[in-house]
């Protein structure tokens, strides 16, 4: 069983910058697929961003591109999401996910879940 906690979170104005962590509890950690997805209320869940078990490798949403960055820290078990520029569009909850197995964007393929911590971004 992994599980996944998300921190970070937090209320900011637009324009402002906010790291979420995701702690994971899985030895397993250092060949898995991490992302991060976010839900609006009433909206389904939508991809983020992810990063391939090395780090080597990641993968944003066209709305994010050039404004997040996602990395890893395999000692600490932690995956990061470093938000810059932050928009009120980017107001979500935003969840960790872990991928045993694969590299994809559809949170269908995702095994694993945070409960969610919630990002504001006021204008």
């Amino acid at each position: 069983q992994v599980q996944l906690v998300e921190s970070g979170g937090g209320l900011v104005q637009a324009g402002d910058s906010l790291r979420l962590s995701c702690a994971a509890s899985a030895r397993t950690f250092s060949s898995m697929t991490m992302a991060w997805f976010r839900q609006v209320p009433g909206k389904e869940r939508e991809f983020v961003a992810a990063i391939n078990w090395s780090g080597g490798a990641t993968r944003y949403a066209d709305s994010v591109k050039g404004r997040f960055t996602i990395s890893r820290d395999n000692a600490k078990n932690s995956v990061y999401l470093q938000m810059n520029s932050l928009k009120p569009e980017d107001t979500a909850v935003y969840y960790c996910a872990a991928d045993l197995l694969g590299w994809s964007q559809d949170e269908y393929q995702y095994d694993y879940w945070g409960q969610g911590i919630q990002v504001t971004v006021s204008s």
